[in-house]
């Protein structure tokens, strides 16, 4: 079940007995434990019939005590696990589990991993619970997800903005959540987020970025690309080497994989390398303008420079001037 589907059906006030909430992407647990805490019950229910248990402190017994208890002038009470993982003898919680009481609504945050498929506690909780699994996002996920969450917000933002935010800040979607709430408090009553707010609000600049370096790279324009670099040299945050390089490999992977696909069709592309249609016209050009030798070098420069970034085959060499060093060799 999709966390979309859990908040729809809560917010109906449609309820099962247990939740199993797992798995590595916390954010979109963070998301049902906090509607769980704050939203299923009253203000004045919540005094009595909200109980919240952290992993590491609690007792089996306790927890179990707290789900067997029934509501206080209320048709149900909420019991959540926060930090499940952390618990010991966790699997001491599948008899409950096989058979709840039918007026606790029980809340169980298990992050970082899943359950042993093989437990016999998984078996339960597969016949008897809501089964919540999660994982982080892969990278070419990213813009539909950040483009979709200010959609639901009631607003839009541009294909660049996206670009900026994701590669600024990866696949920490809490982190991005926070920026967009921030984006939406400042930018008054417009209805879009452009990427004049990215850099005004949340301090990335327009022009001196990993997305710009991209571009004067695919443009071969060294005199851009060694200015961007001479701005992150003075602004350290703005371009760290390793985020740097992680995003030039990932651009000139997903075009080294072009020339395995025989359809110019860009929406065929964009599926098989994984970005937006778009921006297929930037592969495609970079494609053209580095051929098949420059597009191996790139990837082998790449990877040589990532060696020296952690100090193999480097004397003391500092990041940016790496960074030049790099650029100069790919682009010429």
């Amino acid at each position: 079940m999709s966390v979309e589907k859990i908040l729809a059906d809560w917010k109906q006030k449609k309820y099962e007995l247990v939740y199993w909430l797992e798995g590595e992407e916390n954010f979109f647990i963070d998301q049902l434990v906090h509607f769980a805490e704050h939203k299923i019950l009253t203000e004045s229910e919540e005094g009595f019939n909200l109980t919240i248990f952290y992993g590491k402190d609690a007792d089996w017994t306790e927890v179990v005590n707290a789900c067997r208890r029934y509501p206080v002038f209320a048709d149900k009470q909420v019991v959540i696990l926060k930090e499940a993982q952390q618990m010991r003898d966790l699997d001491k919680l599948e008899a409950y589990i096989e058979n709840p009481v039918p007026s606790t609504l029980f809340v169980v945050a298990h992050k970082e991993k899943k359950l042993d498929g093989r437990s016999k506690l998984s078996r339960v909780l597969k016949n008897r619970a809501v089964l919540f699994s999660t994982k982080k996002l892969y990278e070419s996920q990213l813009p539909d997800w950040v483009s979709n969450l200010v959609q639901n917000l009631g607003y839009s933002i541009s294909q660049k903005a996206v670009m900026l935010l994701v590669q600024h800040i990866g696949n920490d979607l809490s982190r991005i959540n926070s920026e967009v709430q921030k984006l939406l408090l400042n930018i008054s009553d417009r209805k879009s987020i452009t990427e004049e707010d990215i850099e005004r609000y949340v301090g990335i600049s327009k022009e001196y970025n990993v997305f710009e370096l991209q571009e004067a790279m695919l443009k071969k324009d060294l005199g851009k690309s060694i200015r961007i670099i001479q701005y992150f040299e003075s602004n350290p945050k703005a371009g760290p080497l390793p985020m740097v390089l992680a995003s030039l490999y990932n651009f000139f992977s997903k075009v080294y994989q072009l020339f395995g696909i025989s359809s110019r069709d860009e929406n065929t592309i964009a599926s098989v390398i994984g970005v937006r249609p778009f921006f297929v016209k930037d592969y495609l050009n970079a494609q053209k303008r580095y051929g098949y030798a420059g597009i191996e070098e790139a990837l082998l420069l790449l990877h040589e420079y990532n060696l020296k970034g952690i100090g193999i085959n480097n004397s003391g060499t500092e990041d940016a001037s790496l960074l030049k060093e790099l650029v100069w060799k790919m682009v010429q």
